[in-house]
């Protein structure tokens, strides 16, 4: 029987009546044919409260016991499935992580999958088993303890159990149905996609968008598994959803697919440092040391011969997540005491935000940078930073700005229409 994944995130699985809804797309599903395993997130607000209770007891606390508390919510969720499904004639059972087993490294948190064998799932649908509910965001260590895959991690996990089993498609249920242009909270003329490359997901789901987890859409880019993300309030249709694919098939595209933003956003400036071969490793070592995930970097022209520099010097701007910011402090000041790096002071904005247009036309079509510099001009926006890929173009300016930026670029690059 063909194999398809089915995951249902935290919304979907609200209550009871939401889990029994997603239980009767699942039987849609099995009476097609199709042999289905089911990924579960816990139900909406618990993950929350229960890491609240870890912190509450032990701001200090074990990361394996965290991940042993943590992880229950999404147990609870496959056995209710599960449950749903057996009251509905539908042969099903429920797997926890150690149960596939679902092998992954010991970063207790943040665990990385390393391997899922298909053969117990497998013989149990040789048995006459139709619905495999499958407790998502969590594995088992080599050690043999209980791992979980960090926020997000369902998304994931559905997408290496696409991967392991070669399911024809891998079906993301939750509260939006589709990915947009842009979020259509910020620009009512977003328009849902019925498709996007992986590459361009990738960029949008990086760069703030927050429909799927980058690490699911790397996975699925990887292993060619083809997404789609669906509403599991909405009735399902052939044409529902947002199809995630091979940019091969995706027949024409237009030069922007969709516009992302961040408010979370910090800028940091080191003022006056030596410009000197091997400064930018002194300074982004220790920032990566310190796990600060550096992103647009600018380096200003050099000075010569400054207040007593034997060479040149220059500033070194950089951005980075702003609950990062007080790590990146710490780690550049611990650098200039330990005489690894030299500046004359520190200065960090959090009142900026990141507005990225992104799209695989970019490849092709040239212009791009000019209209969207000139449309962020026209409106009285500075940009402070510029970054760019082959398929993306990022911009740093004031928060007080972004709503604005991204409106007007929505309109400029007319994404309300289809290709």
């Amino acid at each position: 029987m063909p194999v398809l994944v089915m995951k249902f995130g935290g919304t979907s699985v609200a209550n009871l009546d939401r889990i029994k809804r997603a239980a009767k797309r699942v039987g849609v599903e099995v009476a097609k044919g199709y042999d289905v395993i089911v990924i579960v997130s816990a139900m909406s607000g618990k993950t929350n409260e229960l890491v609240g209770w870890v912190q509450e007891i032990s701001p200090f606390y074990d990361a394996r016991e965290y991940d042993a508390v943590v992880s229950s919510g999404e147990n609870v969720t496959a056995g209710l499935m599960a449950l749903t499904l057996q009251e509905m004639d539908i042969p099903a059972r429920s797997w926890q992580g150690w149960q596939v087993p679902l092998i992954t490294t010991s970063a207790h948190s943040a665990a990385r999958i390393e391997d899922i064998p298909a053969d117990n799932i497998n013989a149990k649908f040789a048995e006459g088993m139709k619905v495999a509910v499958v407790a998502g965001f969590q594995g088992i260590s080599p050690e043999g303890r209980i791992t979980t895959l960090g926020r997000g991690g369902s998304d994931t996990t559905a997408v290496a159990f696409a991967a392991a089993f070669n399911a024809e498609r891998c079906d993301i249920y939750t509260d939006v149905d589709g990915v947009y242009t842009t979020d259509p909270r910020v620009s009512p003329k977003a328009r849902k996609l019925d498709k996007i490359a992986f590459e361009e997901m990738l960029e949008l789901a990086s760069l703030g968008a927050k429909v799927l987890q980058t690490r699911s859409v790397e996975l699925a880019m990887r292993y060619n598994v083809k997404l789609r993300v669906l509403s599991s309030f909405e009735e399902p249709t052939d044409t529902a959803g947002t199809l995630v694919c091979d940019e091969e098939l995706i027949m024409e595209s237009k030069a922007v697919s969709g516009i992302a933003f961040s408010r979370d956003e910090a800028k940091m400036t080191l003022v006056t440092i030596e410009d000197r071969p091997g400064i930018a490793a002194a300074i982004f070592g220790p920032l990566a040391d310190a796990g600060v995930n550096v992103d647009m970097i600018v380096q200003n022209v050099s000075e010569t011969n400054y207040q007593g520099h034997a060479g040149g010097v220059t500033d070194m701007t950089f951005s980075c997540p702003v609950d990062q910011m007080k790590r990146a402090e710490k780690a550049l000041n611990d650098a200039r005491e330990a005489g690894l790096i030299k500046f004359d002071r520190l200065e960090a904005d959090t009142d900026v935000a990141k507005v990225s247009v992104v799209g695989i036309g970019m490849r092709s079509h040239a212009g791009v940078a000019a209209r969207m510099f000139k449309t962020l001009s026209d409106e009285g926006i500075n940009i402070k930073v510029i970054a760019t890929s082959e398929i993306k173009i990022s911009v740093l300016i004031d928060r007080k700005y972004m709503e604005l930026a991204v409106q007007a670029l929505h309109d400029a690059f007319e994404l309300e229409k289809s290709a």
